[in-house]
C-alpha cells in the first residue's frame, strides 16, 4: 500500500514526504540551527499558498504531517494555532509572492555559508567543480537589516528577481536557496555547503588559490545545470536509507 493511501485526508503528500526527508537530512548533516531556520513550497499555481515546517519545531523531528500550510497574501495566517515562525512568514511569503520561479525555498544558517556570507567579500570564486556549479549564479545582500520581519523579507525578496539567480548569500545573515523542486532545491542546498566549505578551508591554507577561468566556469556550471536526474536521483537515496533505518518521516 503507499503511503498516500495511508494518509488519504492530507493533501499534496508526496510533496511533504520529500520536504520532510530535506528537514531530517539537513538536521543529519548539522546544517540546521537549533529550532530556527525554515524551508518552504508552494502548492497552489501562483505560488502563495505553500507548506512549510511548524514554529520552532527541530528539523530531526519534523514529519509529512507535522508541514503547515500558509497564504503568503493572508496575514492573519500569523494569528492562527498552528501559526508559522513571524520571521519565517515574513521571508517566505515575500518570496512566494515576488518570485513566481521560486517553487521551493530553504533558509539555513549552515556553518561554512554562513563564514563565506560573513566576510567583506562574500564572492564565491570558482576554485574547483562544486564552486563553479555557482559561477554567476547567486547574489550577495550587503544590506542585512536585522531579522527577518515582513519589511525585511520584501527587501530580499527583491533581490532574487533574477531566474538565473538562485542562492542567495545573506550578509552577516545565512543562505537562501530556490530551485523549482525540494529535490532540485536540497540539491542546491548541500552543494553549496560544500563549495563554501573547500573555498574556506582553502583559504585557511593561506596558499594562492588556483582560481578557473571565466570561460570553464560557464562550461561547468551550465554542465551541471542539465545533468540528468541527479537532485532526483540524490533525494531518493537519502529516503532509501531513512526508510531502510525505520524513519518517521514519511508519516
Amino acid at each position: 500500500m503507499s503511503v498516500t493511501n495511508l494518509r488519504p485526508n492530507i493533501d499534496h503528500w508526496q510533496e511533504r514526504v520529500d520536504l520532510a526527508a530535506a528537514f531530517r537530512w539537513t538536521a543529519r548533516l548539522d546544517m540546521h540551527e537549533g529550532v530556527a531556520n525554515h524551508f518552504s513550497l508552494a502548492i497552489n499555481d501562483d505560488g502563495t499558498r505553500f507548506l512549510m515546517n511548524p514554529n520552532q519545531m527541530h528539523f530531526a523531528r519534523i514529519r509529512a504531517s507535522d508541514l503547515i500550510e500558509v497564504d503568503a497574501n493572508d496575514p492573519k495566517t500569523l494569528e492562527g494555532l498552528d501559526a508559522p515562525d513571524p520571521t519565517a512568514w515574513g521571508l517566505h511569503g515575500a518570496i512566494h509572492r515576488h518570485c513566481p520561479h521560486a517553487r521551493c525555498a530553504m533558509h539555513v544558517h549552515s556553518i561554512h555559508a554562513t563564514v563565506l556570507a560573513s566576510l567583506a567579500d562574500s564572492n564565491l570564486p570558482p576554485i574547483d567543480q562544486n564552486c563553479a556549479t555557482f559561477f554567476n549564479r547567486y547574489v550577495i545582500d550587503d544590506g542585512y537589516g536585522g531579522l527577518a520581519f515582513e519589511e525585511e523579507g520584501e527587501r530580499c525578496a527583491g533581490l532574487l528577481q533574477d531566474p538565473k539567480k538562485k542562492v542567495m548569500i545573506m550578509g552577516n545573515h545565512g543562505i537562501m536557496i530556490i530551485g523549482q523542486t525540494v529535490a532540485e532545491t536540497f540539491n542546491r542546498l548541500y552543494y553549496f555547503e560544500r563549495a563554501a566549505e573547500t573555498y574556506i578551508r582553502a583559504l585557511q591554507t593561506g596558499q594562492p588559490l588556483r582560481i578557473l577561468s571565466d570561460e570553464i566556469a560557464e562550461k561547468t556550471a551550465r554542465e551541471l545545470e542539465t545533468y540528468p536526474e541527479q537532485d532526483e536521483r540524490h533525494l531518493n537515496e537519502l529516503k532509501a536509507i531513512l526508510d531502510e533505518e525505520g524513519s518517521n518521516y514519511a508519516s
